[in-house]
């Protein structure tokens, strides 16, 4: 083995969505200061997690988003600063994606290719600027409401609630109940025959388009 292939990133075991139940966790405005114990705890588990991220944490805690991708995770853009993108001025947009595709790719060596504006909150303008970028705006089929709750036994009980066959989990690793209620979700959702994979394998079969939005939102015309 050469050096360089010993210290690259482990290849991700191949799972089937079509044959398995997947779900996909994901993690919004990170890297959080507490990322690190969460990636021990998704390491324990074998759960591979997407991390959609704020170019101005990867910045101040480059370490985390660097094990991020070591590990074997998915890194998406989430905004520079998280502004509302529907009430910026489209260079403001190319501006708060460009700098956090940049700052990523300096730091992990990878370029995101899914966007989750902030607040989930898009609109045609932001579709289009999206489709320049090359990346499909990804929502959630559900949400853990961590950011509301800050209990970790309301975080279990909503987000067992809301897990489904390709759901697509939002929740948030700057919350420290949420981090702290993983070992317990993870286990619980393995128990139910779970497995946690990146939204690339869940969405793989909707050949989304540069621009597209998944799931699509109420109201929602393209």
């Amino acid at each position: 083995m050469t050096p360089s292939a010993a210290s690259a990133a482990p290849a991700p075991k191949e799972v089937d969505c079509t044959q398995v139940k997947c779900l996909a966790l994901t993690f919004d405005d990170g890297p959080g200061q507490y990322a690190d114990k969460l990636l021990d705890t998704l390491k324990k588990y074998d759960a591979k997690a997407t991390f959609f991220l704020e170019g101005q944490y990867v910045k101040s805690r480059p370490a985390f988003a660097k094990r991020m991708a070591v590990e074997g995770h998915e890194l998406g853009n989430h905004s520079y600063k998280h502004l509302n993108f529907t009430k910026l001025e489209p260079g403001a947009i190319r501006n708060e994606i460009q700098k956090t595709q940049d700052i990523i790719k300096q730091v992990t060596g990878v370029e995101p290719k899914l966007l989750r504006p902030p607040y989930g909150m898009a609109d045609l303008q932001v579709s289009d600027i999206a489709a320049e970028f090359g990346m499909p705006m990804i929502l959630w089929t559900g949400g853990s409401r961590d950011w509301e709750s800050r209990n970790e036994a309301a975080i279990k009980k909503q987000t067992l609630a809301v897990a489904k066959q390709d759901g697509i989990i939002l929740m948030h690793d700057w919350v420290k109940q949420t981090v702290d209620s993983m070992p317990a979700l993870l286990k619980t959702l393995q128990g139910k025959g779970y497995h946690f994979v990146t939204v690339s394998e869940v969405i793989k079969s909707q050949n989304l388009e540069p621009g597209d939005i998944f799931p699509v939102p109420e109201g929602w015309e393209k």
